[in-house]
């Protein structure tokens, strides 16, 4: 009886233990999974610190290049004031000027890139026409591409893209643009093409800078956004600088994403996507520039 009475009790126990042991698993399993992921964020962490020091590594070094070049025209110019020829001593004043302001842009490069990484500067979206922008900015780097013997042109994608209207921040997507153009013009040689492209599909606005020039090597795409850009010390008034690294982070601040496709000597393609106005702000948008017109 003894035996026979304990049996449920039993029973009881083991369903008890099986209940535990599936909980059990369960929360191994959970445990395993958010340390992976922890794993994954740690690795990321640690690459993301040996990106900064890289990059504050070479841009130390490039803060360094202008001010020690600049210090040493000024102490010439100190030491022999009055005894050099008038054009030798403007001709070592305009060089000075252009390394400071050189050093200048990069400053002012660190001090945007500080701002959008620290979420301190936060888009103000508004509708725009893609196509208006892209002439805006093509018209702005028009002068530069004919300087370099380099044409310039805006592209309008299939589907009716002439009318593709974007919900961004003008000011940073035309930022974005400027960023993407500088790379590219410096990257093409005399006689390409530099193009500006915008479209959409089903979801996104589009835009891309597509050039003809020398292309990215295979070995250098990883990491492109985040690796600091000296300026092509050939071409006058060539930038460099953290230019990719700015435009990545605009878009990002928009939910898109900038890529790049490259064929080595055939030229790169870098696009990006922004939100679409919504359709029914769309037609109101139409509407009021058709007013405007």
């Amino acid at each position: 009886m003894l035996i026979v009475g304990a049996a449920p009790a039993a029973l009881a126990a083991l369903a008890v233990y099986w209940r535990f042991s599936r909980r059990l698993r369960h929360l191994s399993a959970q445990l395993d999974r958010m340390s992976l992921r922890i794993d994954d964020q740690l690795a990321e962490l640690e690459r993301g610190t040996r990106r900064r020091h890289e990059l504050l590594a070479n841009v130390s070094h490039d803060l360094r290049t202008p001010l020690a070049s600049m210090r040493g025209y000024l102490e010439l110019l100190l030491l022999r004031h009055g005894s050099l020829p008038a054009e030798e001593e403007r001709n070592y004043l305009e060089t000075a000027v252009r390394h400071s302001e050189r050093l200048g842009r990069l400053v002012d490069d660190l001090f945007e890139l500080s701002q959008l990484e620290g979420d301190e500067a936060r888009p103000q979206p508004e509708p725009f026409s893609l196509a208006e922008l892209a002439q805006d900015v093509a018209l702005k780097f028009g002068l530069d591409a004919r300087r370099r013997g380099i044409a310039l042109r805006a592209v309008a994608g299939d589907g009716g893209a002439a009318g593709v209207h974007a919900l961004a921040d003008i000011g940073m997507v035309e930022r974005v643009l400027e960023n993407l153009l500088d790379n590219a013009l410096r990257h093409t040689p005399a006689g390409g093409t530099v193009s500006i492209e915008f479209g959409r599909d089903v979801h996104r606005a589009r835009m891309a800078v597509r050039d003809t020039g020398s292309g990215i090597p295979a070995d250098q795409m990883a990491g492109i956004f985040d690796r600091y850009d000296h300026a092509d010390r050939a071409i006058p008034g060539g930038r460099g600088g953290l230019g990719l690294a700015i435009a990545r982070r605009i878009v990002r601040l928009h939910g898109g994403e900038l890529t790049a496709a490259s064929v080595a000597g055939a030229g790169a393609c870098l696009r990006f996507d922004l939100p679409l106005v919504p359709p029914a702000a769309a037609t109101a948008q139409r509407i009021t520039e058709g007013v405007d017109a």
